[in-house]
């Protein structure tokens, strides 16, 4: 069985994450409090208790849900002996988990990647005012027809497709304005549903440019090494491990389209059989069963999970 890791992105985060795995193993606990140094911030605290409206700023949710994965592979690798490049070919992250990943294979250390997150979050608010931008989710149509529906909608305003999640689940971003023009166009054009998205910015778009430029600097001024395994990208929707590649596509992948439905059909043609999502909530493990049923896959974000895979590899 060939096996992929792969790391949750923005929406999987809700208060109390994770606090199951500090109280239940050292090397989990120490992992937040890692990020609490790095950050000279309690983040630790906001993620165990909320508020919710300040674990939801993306400058606080990106290096959280960084966190909560960075917990479970610390203790399936020390605690549990796991040697990630002997039961798994890749690992990739949707949007902040490909940050998570690369942690994950060695390229980066934790209190680097919790403040490329921060910074990664910051830069993002600010690029675009509140209210300005808006993200949406279109149900029920393909990536070609989503995208032909917002270039239709972008007449004197911006509204590009920015994820591609699953067979029909496809999100755009861009001006509040064109995103909602889009999502009339969608609704008269068959689409199941199109819902605005709770979030504080339109996320991978042009309008993320000003973003893109401060993780550009951030980056190069950032040692990344070699993956232990490869890193299948957002922006390529393949296998990387060059980091200079690796570096200049966490630029493009700001304002570029993540490509999750095509980067996990990728991993199945290589001979993927079963994806494990490590950290909060199950979003991803969700869309692998959409995108390919016959892979298998689950999530591991508690004490249990992590004793059950662990007993599996051992088995």
């Amino acid at each position: 069985m060939t096996r992929a890791f792969i790391f949750p992105g923005q929406g999987s985060q809700s208060p109390g994450m994770g606090k199951d795995l500090a109280e239940a193993f050292t090397d989990a606990k120490h992992v937040f409090q890692e990020v609490d140094d790095a950050l000279s911030q309690n983040l630790s605290k906001m993620i165990f208790e909320g508020p919710d409206t300040e674990l939801n700023l993306t400058e606080n949710t990106q290096p959280a849900l960084m966190a909560v994965s960075m917990a479970v592979m610390r203790v399936l690798t020390l605690q549990g002996g796991m040697d990630l490049s002997k039961v798994a070919s890749y690992v990739a992250g949707h949007s902040l988990g490909e940050y998570a990943a690369l942690t994950a294979a060695g390229s980066l250390e934790i209190p680097v990647t919790a403040k490329l997150l921060k910074l990664r979050g910051q830069a993002m608010q600010r690029a675009v005012p509140v209210g300005v931008g808006a993200m949406a989710a279109i149900l029920g149509l393909d990536f070609d027809d989503v995208k032909a529906i917002a270039a239709e909608a972008s007449s004197a305003e911006i509204c590009e497709a920015a994820n591609d999640n699953s067979s029909g689940q496809v999100v755009i971003s861009g001006h509040k304005g064109a995103v909602e023009a889009a999502m009339a166009l969608a609704t008269a054009r068959g689409a199941k549903r199109a819902l605005l998205l709770p979030v504080s910015a339109p996320f991978h778009c042009r309008l993320m440019g000003p973003a893109a430029e401060a993780m550009a600097d951030a980056l190069g001024a950032t040692n990344i090494r070699p993956p232990v395994i490869p890193v299948v990208a957002n922006v390529t929707a393949q296998a990387e491990t060059d980091p200079a590649r690796i570096r200049a596509l966490l630029v493009d992948q700001v304002t570029g389209v993540v490509r999750w439905r095509e980067s996990v059909q990728w991993m199945k043609q290589q001979g993927v059989t079963e994806m494990v999502e490590i950290g909060a909530g199950k979003v991803l493990a969700g869309l692998v069963k959409r995108i390919e049923p016959d892979v298998t896959a689950s999530s591991i974000n508690t004490p249990a999970q992590i004793e059950e895979f662990l007993a599996k590899l051992q088995g």
